[in-house]
């Protein structure tokens, strides 16, 4: 193999992102091939794996061998709570952030100062690729502190040059103070909050499409096309899709380009493979599965070849942008949102695109499973705007066939739709919470 050149962060920020694909492929190699050597030495769980299968790091002599090696879960970071996974000592450790998980203890996720300079340089690519730079004024809305969201953005922006609003989540007046006050020119948040604040611009007389604000970068939860335009269309922006894990980085793992058509996965750190989620057998390039990543230039806790439980697939075509970095499809769906209802496997993100197309809808509604004469059924609370509320009835009824019609057409099941007032559906800062499980067990 040929001798590396070094890349630094006094390169083009985007400089990674346009590698010549030979070259891309060798840095890929190499750094695989350090990450499972330095997991073999360092994590018992790894290495135990590795040598149940006769494996040993030399091994790896080429990127398709990395099929060879033992998946990651997100039970191995549970079972080995707080820091089994560690592949450095603990003086090496400089941050530690936790998942946002329901039940249970949350999973660790920890950092050297290579980690976190390598996860900064990852968002503030991103945010070059949302067309972001160092004239920008960036509020971000994520949640501080262990949440990985708002000091990824935060450090992300800076390492652009942009100045920074670190305004967190919450205080939701506030923030739109502050939007119009410092001329926010880009945000950063969940594509749900960010409707809320749409929301309460309006109830406040902020015109929002009147507003330097152009960007939205959104993330940490899934987001439909029609949640893109139903942002776009309201707000006036460009709204962008970020993706990212805790447990491969934080948010930076992904994003859309100025096309986006797919977001871009800055695969010189993280590399992808997408599976098939019930053999775990490696599927080619164009086909559905689920996405699996290798941290190949991450120190403090690597993951080799981490299931993501996300559904999506590896785009063949370039993209007009001209990187070289391979793209995913947004993602559809998680095998851990799959709701199972009389045998057909159903995902929120299909009852949200099949409500948003139906005009006179809010983005705001409540997915409710429960049992009747023993079946699983299932109900969407769906808000709809005030002049629709405040219609004939004859009109609302009409509204409510649309959208069963509609929901029906997408999932092949009859569902119940029950209209709500405006503001009836409980609000979220952070994560949305959807479905609400009410089924006998």
């Amino acid at each position: 193999m040929s001798k590396l050149k070094t890349i630094t962060a006094n390169d083009d920020v985007s400089a990674k992102d346009y590698l010549e694909t030979g070259y891309l492929r060798e840095l890929q190699l190499d750094r695989l091939q350090k990450t499972v050597q330095r997991c073999y030495d360092n994590v018992a769980i790894f290495r135990k794996r590795m040598d149940e299968k006769k494996l040993k790091p030399g091994d790896v002599k080429k990127l398709e061998d990395l099929a060879k090696l033992p998946f990651t879960t997100k039970f191995d970071l549970r079972d080995t709570y707080p820091f089994g996974l560690c592949s450095v000592p603990m003086n090496e450790i400089v941050r530690l952030h936790a998942s946002s998980g329901t039940t249970g203890k949350p999973i660790v996720v920890a950092y050297t100062q290579h980690d976190l300079d390598v996860w900064t340089e990852s968002m503030g690519r991103s945010m070059a690729a949302c067309g972001v730079g160092r004239h920008d004024t960036i509020q971000v809305s994520y949640g501080y502190g262990l949440f990985t969201g708002g000091l990824g953005a935060h450090y992300g922006g800076e390492f652009l040059g942009a100045t920074v609003v670190p305004a967190s989540v919450g205080n939701t007046q506030r923030q739109l103070m502050v939007m119009k006050d410092f001329g926010v020119t880009a945000i950063c948040c969940t594509p749900s909050y960010f409707t809320y604040l749409m929301e309460k611009a309006e109830e406040s007389g902020i015109n929002l499409k009147d507003s330097p604000l152009r960007v939205g970068i959104f993330g940490a939860e899934p987001w439909t096309e029609e949640m893109r335009q139903h942002i776009e269309n309201g707000a006036g922006i460009r709204a962008h899709d970020i993706y990212g894990l805790s447990e491969i980085s934080g948010p930076g793992v992904g994003v859309n380009c100025e096309h986006r058509n797919g977001l871009h996965i800055f695969e010189d750190n993280f590399y992808p493979e997408i599976i098939d989620p019930d053999t775990g057998e490696v599927l080619p390039d164009g086909t559905t599965g689920e996405l699996v990543f290798t941290t190949i230039n991450k120190t403090g806790m690597p993951m080799i070849r981490y299931r993501t439980r996300d559904i999506t697939c590896l785009m063949t075509e370039k993209c007009p942008c001209g990187r070289t970095i391979r793209r995913i499809q947004r993602i559809s769906s998680r095998t851990d949102d799959m709701m199972i209802i009389r045998g057909v496997n159903v995902f929120p993100s299909q009852i949200e695109s099949a409500l948003l197309a139906v005009k006179g809808t809010q983005p705001h509604y409540n997915i409710i499973l429960h049992t009747e004469h023993g079946l699983d059924q299932i109900e969407v609370d769906v808000e709809v705007t005030e002049k629709m509320f405040n219609d004939q009835i004859r009109e609302l009824e009409k509204l409510q066939q649309e959208i069963t019609n509609s929901i029906e057409h997408v999932i092949g099941l009859r569902v119940k739709v029950k209209l709500v007032a405006p503001q009836t559906i409980q609000r979220s800062e952070g994560k949305a919470k959807r479905v609400i499980d009410r089924r006998e067990r």
